[in-house]
């Protein structure tokens, strides 16, 4: 049962994350009127949410786009950076909903940035840890529990992560909107590419607890 379940979890994911790269390339071709690239929007986003204190930086790669609350900057790819386009104003738009996150204390978002260095550490060491205590599991239970217990607070980590990016990507819908910077015609693609983005999260999160579930099973099973 459960490696049906993994397998298909892990279809979907792959369904999903394939989605996702499909629309952001089928947005990226679609521009956004008035030649406001992804720094241009987030600058203005947060310009509007009386955000001043925000860097929009440049980062390396593909889809890394993120916000950083330690240095306080809205981090977007080299593809979002310069784009003008759909895709690029709905990243930059959802990058900087977190900023605004971050400047009214979004509870969640404060909860997420707390579980930062316990996240951290228990995604360094909990596949070690639980591959030892497999081993040693009748003689040394605890060493099991403990990995158990490490990879509880990862998929804890990931369904606080739910509310913070729906809610960022809410803020960014209503700000697209709102402001101008999209339009009837391409509105809602902005949309339809934040929504691919939001169901990565909820395979993970699921993924998360069904293999939480998976060592626990092994932990109650092979103890009794």
């Amino acid at each position: 049962m459960y490696c049906i379940l993994f397998i298909g979890i892990a279809v979907v994911s792959w369904l999903v994350q394939s989605n996702l790269k499909n629309k952001f390339e089928k947005y990226s071709k679609i521009p956004i009127d008035g030649g406001l690239t992804g720094r241009d929007i987030a600058l203005k986003m947060l310009h509007d949410n009386g955000i001043d204190d925000v860097q929009v930086i440049s980062t390396p790669g593909a889809l890394t786009d993120h916000y950083n609350p330690a240095n306080k900057t809205v981090n977007l790819s080299e593809g979002v950076y310069d784009s003008c386009s759909v895709a690029a104003a709905a990243v930059a738009a959802h990058e900087c909903g977190h900023a605004v996150q971050h400047a009214h204390a979004y509870a969640p978002l404060k909860m997420r940035s707390s579980l930062v260095p316990v996240i951290s550490f228990a995604s360094n060491w909990m596949m070690w840890i639980l591959l030892v205590g497999m081993f040693t599991l009748r003689a040394f239970p605890q060493i099991m529990l403990i990995g158990i217990i490490l990879f509880a607070a990862t998929t804890l980590f990931s369904f606080i992560t739910l509310p913070v990016e729906i809610d960022a990507s809410r803020r960014a819908v209503k700000w697209l909107d709102a402001s101008g910077v999209t339009n009837r015609d391409n509105h809602g693609a902005a949309v339809s590419a934040l929504r691919s983005a939001a169901y990565t999260y909820v395979v993970a999160a699921l993924g998360s607890l069904a293999t939480l579930l998976y060592y626990i099973m092994i932990f109650t099973g092979r103890r009794n």
